[in-house]
């Protein structure tokens, strides 16, 4: 099982859905580097549960605790550990049906991999619940990037077939964040449609999905490789390990198929003695690399694979058709929750980006600008 990613700067997790925690690890973090408690609370609410008929009813605090590599506030340069307890198990739910492949889970993968050795309770480590270590993890990053002037910022930018606005609609990009417990929307009017199509399947026993939107501003042009290190590839990498990510796509994405050239190029000009181009179809990034311009990004986000209505599988043991009925607590969708992951792990993959071309150093130091 490989569980670590990274060059310059590494993430590694660990730990099962019912397990006693889950936690990450980050190594080649510079030295003094700040970690803003109350920046990562922020970001673990985010993408904590509340119990209201849109998440789970699986509601825990999720206080992150620092195990090593940080002291009196800040990184000491060696491993960065940290642990999130899980403190609202039950794992009852899951004994009765345990023997039952869900469909669009992970269980029939993993019998197959770990043959029946595997935490199967609550998803395992196959589980979303995961996750709140990447969020605090990623959380170090992205208050670090903060420093260096660099913005990542996410919404939804479709969920159960509502739009939001569109991002050209930022005015300037000054993207204001929202509080906590609300969606991640750059029109909040859109939030009460989204809300009442999520309940509505809830109430249906089924789920839904739709698209998160990232864009990560302050990135100087020059950072990526060509091939297997591209922003692209390191990002996308990054986000299809999310669970529930099933597509990505950078600037105009799939559009571009049906584009001539003309349209889909993005002209360079001069404007303030800096090169900048007229339009960012490209997202940001040409042959892999980042070209100074806003690096955006989209990801589909698939139904929550967790519903209550009635599903044919097969009984894994006995080898025979079989109907489960899932039991236990599972969102409707998992959307609004997941936007802050994308956000997290995004910075997390641009901080390693950034170290590989500047060196770990910079973290600290600051980003050559033009």
């Amino acid at each position: 099982m490989k569980n670590t990613f990274g060059s310059a700067v590494s993430l590694t997790i660990f730990g099962e859905s019912h397990g006693p925690a889950i936690g990450a690890v980050l190594d080649g973090l510079a030295a003094g580097l700040p970690v803003d408690e109350t920046f990562i609370a922020d970001r673990m609410d985010r993408r904590r549960a509340r119990g209201d008929g849109l998440s789970t009813a699986r509601t825990e605090a999720d206080k992150v605790e620092f195990v090593s590599g940080v002291l009196d506030g800040r990184t000491t340069g060696t491993a960065l550990t940290l642990l999130v307890r899980n403190t609202n198990t039950r794992s009852g739910d899951y004994a009765k049906t345990a023997a039952l492949l869900r469909p669009g889970h992970a269980d029939y993968t993993a019998f197959e991999k770990y043959e029946g050795f595997q935490d199967a309770r609550g998803g395992g480590h196959f589980s979303g619940r995961i996750t709140a270590a990447s969020v605090a993890a990623g959380a170090v990053c992205e208050r670090v990037l903060r420093d260096l002037g660099v913005r990542v910022y996410t919404h939804i930018a479709r969920c159960a077939g509502i739009e939001d606005a569109p991002l050209s609609s930022a005015a300037g990009l000054v993207l204001s964040e929202p509080e906590p417990g609300r969606f991640a929307l750059l029109d909040p009017e859109r939030e009460a449609p989204m809300q009442a199509a999520i309940r509505a399947a809830g109430a249906e026993g089924d789920s839904v999905g739709g698209v998160l939107e990232t864009i990560v501003t302050g990135v100087p042009a020059g950072v990526g490789e060509p091939w297997f290190d591209s922003v692209e590839s390191t990002l996308a990498h990054l986000l299809f390990a999310v669970p529930a990510v099933k597509g990505i796509e950078f600037g105009a994405g799939f559009a571009m198929a049906d584009w001539r050239g003309s349209f889909a190029n993005d002209a360079f000009r001069m404007r303030d003695g800096r090169i900048v181009t007229a339009t960012n179809h490209n997202g940001g990034v040409n042959g892999g690399i980042a070209n100074g311009m806003p690096i955006v990004l989209r990801t589909v986000v698939k139904p929550t694979p967790s519903i209550y209505r009635a599903q044919q599988t097969v009984d894994y043991p006995a080898r025979r058709d079989a109907e489960l009925s899932i039991q236990g607590r599972h969102d409707p969708c998992i959307v609004p929750r997941a936007a802050v992951v994308q956000n997290t792990l995004t910075a997390f993959g641009i901080l390693d980006l950034l170290s590989v071309r500047y060196g770990t150093l910079a973290q600290k130091h600051g980003l050559p600008r033009d």
